[in-house]
């Protein structure tokens, strides 16, 4: 363990240089206007080589949505005593775009450091957790120890985007094993001391409002959509707060949450009535709701405002994620990670489920149990989102002694 430990300790150089690098190669989902991960992967790929994994392969999956048409995903693999099982660290190389410029203190694709910390987009989704795991690699080979079982780093693409050019194939090839051990390093407390096992479910909900278009001097000559969509949105939202509002002390918040986020630009001047609006929802339902049912609610409630307000309301379903089964709270998996991290830090650990989605739900929903665990400060998607440089020294030290634990 110590030797491990100062192997680790003695990377930290490198490992901010490549997590530097990592950032500096912008990798934004194309769902967002982004190139994608391929330059991100290629580089990934070489630096798994250069660095001594017993077996590195791209596996690359279509989408003529980007330049190479392909939206690559790396796996790196250090042989194990065992090769029938394997402990699997998965992160994703696609990041969301930086949002408002203005907002950044340092370029949010250059990987800047400074008080302990790298500022950058993709710093701490997901990049800190992907170096930490492949340099706790470099440590199990540079100490000459051969862990337990196969030791792999899976580096995906899509997550961000609902991982359809991602950890899905991957898991439709076969890649992964119902016996594999599964840490989906996406998700954490400050700590360290969270091991998430249970995922809520996830709706994206379009909400399109038609009315009819005129001077902001006329308004009774007009039906404005955007006041209209507006006050659609609030009904909606305090329908599912009274409606849905069971708890669950498993999640943090421990209620549905159903939020107006993104909204679409209706007209480009103060003086016109909009007759078109459209905004989108972000719900993330707790698993005992059934989406089926959510979603007919909302469909039920846009009609009656159709009637009332005499205007055209149109729902899309744009992302829907139904939540799976919850990763047992005794499984290998959570109860070896679990003494892990209590053993390294002299913590204890709490077992619990999250609103967010991550790649861990696929493997549920295929019977693999899969935990999420990573030390973080809660950044993703922040301007001015950094990873602590200590903490991917410490997390890659959890991830090493996992595979010989």
């Amino acid at each position: 363990m110590r030797e491990i430990e100062k192997n680790i300790e003695d990377l930290k150089g490198e490992m901010v240089e490549a997590l530097k690098k990592f950032i500096s190669i912008n990798s934004v989902n194309p769902s967002f206007g982004g190139p994608g991960e391929y330059k991100k992967a290629i580089w990934l790929e070489n630096l798994l080589k250069m660095l001594g994994y017993d077996e590195v392969r791209r596996i690359d999956i279509p989408d003529d949505r980007v330049e190479e048409k392909v939206r690559p995903n790396v796996i790196g693999i250090i042989r194990g005593k065992e090769s029938g099982r394997k402990i699997w660290i998965v992160t994703h190389m696609d990041t969301v775009p930086e949002g408002d410029r203005n907002l950044w203190e340092t370029d949010p694709f250059e990987g800047i450091e400074k008080d302990g910390r790298i500022f950058g987009r993709g710093a701490e989704d997901n990049g800190g957790s992907m170096i930490a795991s492949i340099y706790a690699g470099v440590a199990l080979k540079r100490a000459g120890i051969k862990p337990d079982y196969d030791y792999c780093v899976a580096l995906v693409a899509d997550e961000e985007a609902g991982s359809e050019y991602g950890i899905a194939p991957l898991l439709r090839k076969g890649i992964f094993g119902k016996e594999d051990l599964v840490i989906v390093a996406d998700a954490g407390e400050k700590d360290g001391s969270f091991i998430e096992v249970a995922e809520k479910s996830i709706v994206w909900i379009k909400l399109e409002t038609i009315g009819k278009q005129g001077h902001a001097s006329n308004p009774d000559e007009c039906v404005n959509a955007h006041r209209i969509g507006m006050e659609v949105a609030l009904d909606f939202y305090r329908y599912v707060r009274k409606k849905y509002s069971d708890e669950d002390p498993l999640f943090t918040p421990s209620r549905t949450t159903f939020e107006p986020t993104r909204k679409e630009e209706n007209v480009g001047n103060v003086n016109t009535i909009p007759g078109k609006d459209v905004l989108y929802f972000d719900g993330r339902i707790l698993p005992k709701y059934d989406l089926d049912d959510f979603i007919y609610d909302l469909e039920k409630l846009a009609m009656k405002h159709e009637v009332e307000k005499k205007v055209k309301i149109k729902l899309d379903v744009i992302q829907r994620f139904d939540a799976p089964p919850p990763t047992p709270t005794d499984s290998d998996v959570v109860e070896r990670l679990k003494d892990t991290i209590e053993k390294l830090r002299g913590i204890k650990v709490k077992i619990g489920g999250i609103g967010g989605g991550t790649c861990a739900a696929h493997f549920r929903r295929l019977g693999i149990p899969a935990v999420v665990w990573s030390t973080i400060d809660g950044t993703a998607h922040n301007a001015n989102e950094y990873a602590r440089i200590e903490n991917l020294v410490n997390d890659a030290k959890v991830y090493a002694m996992m595979a010989i634990s």
